[in-house]
Order: C-alpha cells, then structure tokens, then sequence
C-alpha cells in the first residue's frame, strides 16, 4: 500500500488488486488500483477504503501511522459508494476503532446496515456539509446510478478537490507514478486504454446518469480531481471530465476512426470471408480489431466494440439462429446499452438461414439502434459473387463511419 500526499491535510492510500474478476465477473488484464483519502482537520475523516481487499486491520492502522494519523483520532468514515470495494473495510475498521459515524446517502444507509449490521450513519443529501476544522469543509453531492444508486461526490471546499468514487476512475495497475503531472506518454495512453475498459465494464449502461454526473463536476470549482480508482488529476482535471465526455458519445455510437470484426466460425467458411475482410481494411489503411468468440473475454470484447465507430458482425446460422458465442457478445452490449454504431453483417449458412433474423430480435430486444448495412449471407462457403456483395458492404461501412469518427 502506497502513502501519497494530495495536499495540506489531505493524503492518499492506494493499493494495486491483481488476480480477481471485478465484481466477480470482468477479467483485469492489467489490474486496478484501489484508493482511499484521508482529510484532517481538527477532526479525521477517511472516503473509502481498502482494507477489505486484505481484511487485515492492521495495514491500515501501519498505513495510517505512517502518515501521521492516529487510527483512534478517526470521526468519520465517508462511504460515497455502497459497493464492497469501497466499503469491505468496515467491519474490520470496527476492530480499530468503534466510536466513529459514517457518512452517505439514504440508498446507501439501507445496504450500510443490510451488509455490514451498521447504526451510527449519518444520511446526507445534496450539498449538506461537514466541517472538520482548520478550514476543512466537506460537501456531499449524490450521483445516483453511477453505477450504483447510492454513489456520491464528496467536494473538499478549501482545496477545491473532488472525490469522485467511481466517476472519472480508470481500471490499471499504477507504477510509480499517481499523478497525471507525473505520467509518461505511455502511461498517459495506457490509462486512456484502461478508462475506456473501465467504462465500457461498468459505466456503459449509465451513461444517461453518468452525463448527468459530468455536468454536476462542471458546475463545481475543481482543482484536483481524486477517484477511486487509477491516478489523481492535479495538473488537469478537465482531461479526465473531457476523456469521460468521449467515453459516453463512444457508448451512444461514435468512436475512434476503427473497424472491429466481432466473429465466430464452425467450420471455417465464414472465417475465410473474414480473411478476405482483412484484405479490405488493410489496403483501404483502415485500423481494425479482430475479436473470435468465444476465445475473447467479454471485458476486451465490450471495450473493444465501445470505442470503435464501425463493426463487422461475420458469424454463420447455427440451429436456424446466430452463432450462439456472437449472439452471447451482442446481447451483452446490449445490456451495456451500447447504441447507434455502423454495422454489417456478413455470414455462412447449411440446410437454412435464420442468424438474420436472430439479430434482428436481439437489436430491437435492446434497443440498440445500430445502423446496418444490408447483411450477406451465403450458402456454404463464399463464392466470388459473394465477395463482391462483401466487399461493397464493407466500403460502404467505411463510408458511414466517418461521420461517426471523434
């Protein structure tokens, strides 16, 4: 666990989680960083924690010493977000310590007492305020359903800090470097990497909440952004409020300037159609992705999709429906309410089609709204005829996204 001063009064305590699936279902190719805050005035108070990752009491009681913070001088712990990666830490804090009151909102107070058998809470509401002495005002701001319906801001008044809880976090192991001022050009893309992972796993299907969430920060006087997870926003905040900004357009179809074929094949006749893709893209200088399922996890694969502006759909009938693993895919994006992308569809077929007709109901199912190219479907494997019909669905799919391009 890393100790980091933030500012006078403030300090942080961040750990890396390697080795778990992120709420026991997204794979963390590359981890994710835990964080908790520290603000100090006459009176303590932690926002969040990290102590339930380990469940031992004392790493944070040897964290806290460190940083000059007798655990027993602890008035509040401020929980802007019910979830057990923020507030696991609890009942082990209670073995510490066992007089302090926690902060956060009615919808949280209903699962602070439902999990952990909790009392001493304090419910609070758009800005209510706590005052810590020495000029440490604490504000609460709710962000309801993002992601969960009880998440909050806590706004530190006399530093001009947010704490953001999940909002503006990013999913990422961090080295040894935590502020934005400090990251390297590598750093800086790979966190840009692992935010559109983070979104696209766990915000996407928020996203009408999540910009109301943005335009919430962007009325507040911000100048340290500090989220729960990924590094700290010192030097410019406003990068990481304009990269969400980005992430929801992703969410309601626009992307970067990238095509991702999301395929699947039985026998190899749609993959051969899948070759003779690559061709395309390659010599038309088109980026692509190209994402076999089921061999991709669901965590690339909805990222992926997320922030490209065009998708190929290649997967074959199977069973008079759409390959199942294909099917699974879309049907996990539409939960992700990923809406408004450009899309063709290409794909074999044996004894009967019926793939087309399954993707239509998964589509109007979810409410996606993707803007398709008229599909091609071909009995077998593909016949030059066939790749003429692919070829000029393709080239029209480029042609649409560019308007779709940020």
């Amino acid at each position: 666990m890393k100790k980091l001063k933030i500012a006078d009064g403030i300090h942080m305590l961040t750990m890396n989680v390697d080795n778990i699936l992120f709420e026991g279902m997204w794979e963390l190719a590359n981890g994710v960083t835990l964080n908790s805050y520290i603000v100090q005035g006459d009176k303590t108070a932690i926002i969040d924690g990290v102590i339930g990752w380990d469940g031992v009491p004392e790493t944070l009681y040897k964290s806290l010493e460190e940083i000059g913070v007798d655990p027993q001088s602890i008035d509040y712990l401020i929980v802007n977000h019910m979830e057990p990666d923020h507030s696991g830490w609890i009942s082990n804090f209670r073995k510490i310590k066992d007089d302090f009151t926690i902060i956060c909102t009615d919808k949280a107070s209903k699962m602070v007492t439902s999990f952990y058998g909790e009392d001493r809470i304090r419910t609070v509401k758009e800005g209510d305020a706590l005052d810590l002495g020495q000029g440490k005002v604490l504000s609460f701001h709710p962000v309801p359903n993002v992601h969960w319906p009880d998440t909050m801001y806590t706004y530190d008044r006399d530093i001009k800090t947010l704490f953001s809880c999940d909002m503006f976090g990013t999913f990422g192991r961090m080295g040894d470097h935590s502020f934005d001022d400090e990251l390297t050009p590598e750093e800086v893309a790979f966190f840009e990497s692992e935010g559109i992972r983070y979104y696209s796993n766990v915000m996407a299907t928020f996203t009408p909440s999540v910009k109301k969430a943005i335009e919430k920060a962007q009325t507040m006087d911000i100048s340290i952004i500090a989220p729960g997870h990924g590094p700290v926003y010192r030097k410019n905040p406003r990068k990481i409020i304009d990269d969400y900004i980005r992430f929801t357009r992703y969410a309601e179809g626009a992307g970067k300037d990238e095509v991702t074929i999301l395929w699947g094949s039985m026998y190899g006749m749609t993959g051969k159609a899948v070759d003779y893709v690559e061709g395309i893209l390659q010599r038309e200088g088109v980026k692509h992705n190209k994402l076999e399922m089921p061999l991709e996890s669901d965590s690339e694969m909805v990222a992926t999709v997320l922030r490209s502006a065009g998708i190929i759909i290649a997967a074959p009938t199977y069973e008079y429906k759409l390959f199942p693993p294909v099917a699974a895919a879309l049907n996990e994006l539409g939960r992700k309410r990923i809406t408004g992308k450009a899309a063709f569809r290409f794909g074999s077929y044996g004894w009967s089609g019926g793939a087309e007709r399954e993707l239509a109901e998964i589509m109007e199912r979810n409410k996606m709204n993707w803007d398709f190219i008229e599909s091609v479907e071909f009995e077998g494997a593909p016949k030059e005829e066939d790749f003429v019909k692919i070829e000029a669905g393709v080239l029209e799919l480029i042609e649409k996204m560019k308007a779709k391009v940020i």
